[in-house]
């Protein structure tokens, strides 16, 4: 399975996350990024084309060397300074209220001690800073959900970790007291694996 998650799985989840409509939804997302920035589940740096013009700065974290390797051909031509981190987002390195902005796309999914990731993430959060976040989940239909939860073990094989079933909005708001947020299906994507929550949580 190493050998899967970092040479192959980097490579295929860089083509599958690549195109429309993921491109539309990262600009969405990223116009609201403000600050000292963070990024977890950086990947293969496909957010990159997308950050705000002033953001020159940017640290990142991923625990997958394979997507990290990937990910240096996006940021040499970012013209960026770019902090990367290969770990977890369960323990972060950064000292209490150290970032303006936090961004999650498409990683909660995967992380396993997800909740713990979440609290991480306030804490390095100045007051007033925000948690942007896009991802996928467990759908409000109850006919679908039993479905999720029957794929996930699969799901977890070939996305290296990754969950269908995980409630996002609940997981945020565990955290977070104000937690703004929409949900969605992902344009032409099967119900099964589309469910998107997209937000931003603010830190009191």
């Amino acid at each position: 399975m190493k050998l899967y998650s970092q040479f192959l799985f980097p490579r295929l989840l860089d083509v599958a996350m690549g195109g429309e409509p993921f491109t539309s939804y990262r600009r969405s997302l990223l116009a609201g990024v403000t600050g000292e920035v963070l990024e977890i589940g950086f990947g293969t740096g496909l957010n990159l084309a997308h950050y705000p013009s002033q953001i020159q700065q940017l640290a990142t974290v991923d625990p997958n060397p394979g997507v990290n390797r990937l990910a240096q051909r996006r940021i040499a031509g970012s013209g960026m300074e770019i902090t990367q981190y290969c770990l977890s987002g369960e323990s972060l390195p950064m000292a209490d209220r150290s970032f303006d902005s936090v961004v999650s796309t498409w990683v909660l999914c995967s992380i396993p001690d997800v909740a713990r990731a979440i609290a991480e993430v306030h804490r390095i959060l100045r007051p007033g800073g925000k948690f942007l976040f896009i991802e996928h989940g467990l759908s409000d239909q109850p006919g679908i959900q039993p479905w999720q939860r029957r794929l996930t073990p699969m799901q977890k094989i070939i996305g290296d970790g990754c969950h269908l079933d995980r409630d996002i909005a609940a997981l945020v708001k565990a955290a977070f007291s104000h937690v703004d947020y929409r949900t969605f299906y992902g344009k032409n994507m099967p119900k099964v694996a589309g469910f998107m929550y997209q937000g931003v949580a603010t830190k009191a």
